[in-house]
């Protein structure tokens, strides 16, 4: 038998030895590079954000002779200078609060129309309208409002009056047009329903097709299915989708803007007008205010950007305790 000598078998080439590692090890580091750098980056700028917002709030609530949470007025031009978030904070909360119970639902329903009702034909196009809408400006929606829906709302704020008075909270109080919180609540609802439509549906779209034919299978009727397969798949996303919503909703600022008649005095009625916002108190006194007043405006959106972060926090963790609702598992 011939032996075998190393000199038998020809080597490779040192090109088809090297250069494949070399090339997927650079592209490993490049990737891992820029994937690190742009969360650094992240980091960097939400951290400089609130260094700013921090160093400008506290020169202002420094000089405040008011409780800056509790104070009902907002005055950081007087002698001493008075201002608080007690009203612009109850504004912000009880119009997204309106917006959110109006649009989830309706979000929630269209989505699941789209994706396990509607025949193909007929989804694509609903979809994409309702896409659309995402991108319509702010201020649009605010002339909109301004000029269609505030006027045709006072038939809404009677029936409401008449027939839901007894709760205190719809109980209309004054006569004159409704530029209520009310309104913006509704105006507000009507801006994030593509949002919180757009993300549920995709959620929808990507639940397996094995759990809602097995249930199918075991004689569940299309509404059993979406209950037992569907909705405990799409919870989180759902989740996600509100609080995006949410957050548009808590920081816009134009609409709002043009469609409440802003004042400082908290009320449960819903109906009256007046109140406001973070976002729309700043957007009408920020280019009237001199630079201690611009500190408390800044200030107010410092609490504003701590809102936010906590929203979005709280969704994260109500995610993470409801993994098995995840889809991660599916």
């Amino acid at each position: 038998m011939a032996s075998t000598t190393p000199l038998d078998i020809p080597p490779a080439p040192p090109e088809t030895r090297s250069r494949p590692k070399s090339t997927g090890r650079a592209g490993d580091k490049i990737f891992l590079g820029l994937s690190r750098g742009s969360g650094i980056l992240l980091l960097v700028v939400m951290a400089s954000i609130a260094v700013f917002l921090s160093y400008r709030a506290y020169l202002a609530i420094s000089e405040n002779e008011g409780d800056f949470l509790t104070t009902l007025d907002w005055n950081p031009a007087g002698d001493p200078p008075v201002f608080g978030i007690a009203v612009l904070l109850f504004g912000t909360v009880v119009s997204s609060i309106i917006a959110m119970v109006i649009a989830v639902p309706i979000a929630v329903g269209i989505a699941l129309f789209i994706s396990h009702y509607a025949p193909r034909k007929l989804a694509a196009p609903l979809a994409y309208v309702i896409d659309l809408l995402a991108a319509v400006p702010s201020i649009v929606y605010g002339i909109w409002g301004a000029l269609v829906l505030v006027p045709y709302l006072e038939g809404l704020n009677l029936w409401l009056d008449q027939f839901f008075g007894w709760t205190y909270i719809f109980e209309k109080t004054e006569i004159g047009v409704p530029r209520s919180l009310f309104t913006v609540g509704i105006l507000l609802a009507i801006m994030i329903l593509p949002i919180v439509t757009s993300v549920s549906r995709e959620v929808f779209l990507q639940v397996p097709k094995m759990n809602e034919e097995a249930a199918l299978a075991l004689g569940a009727t299309r509404w059993e299915v979406i209950r037992l397969s569907v909705l405990p798949f799409g919870r989180s996303g759902i989740i996600s989708a509100s609080m995006l919503g949410l957050g548009r909703a808590l920081g816009e600022t134009m609409a709002v803007a043009t469609v409440l008649s802003p004042s400082f005095l908290i009320s449960l009625h819903v109906l009256n007008h007046g109140g406001g916002t973070f976002a729309q108190n700043i957007a009408a006194k920020f280019g009237e205010a001199d630079e201690f007043g611009r500190d408390a405006l800044i200030a107010s959106g410092l609490v504003l950007f701590i809102l936010t972060l906590l929203v979005n926090g709280a969704a994260r963790l109500i995610i993470a305790r409801r993994k098995e609702y995840s889809g991660a598992n599916a």
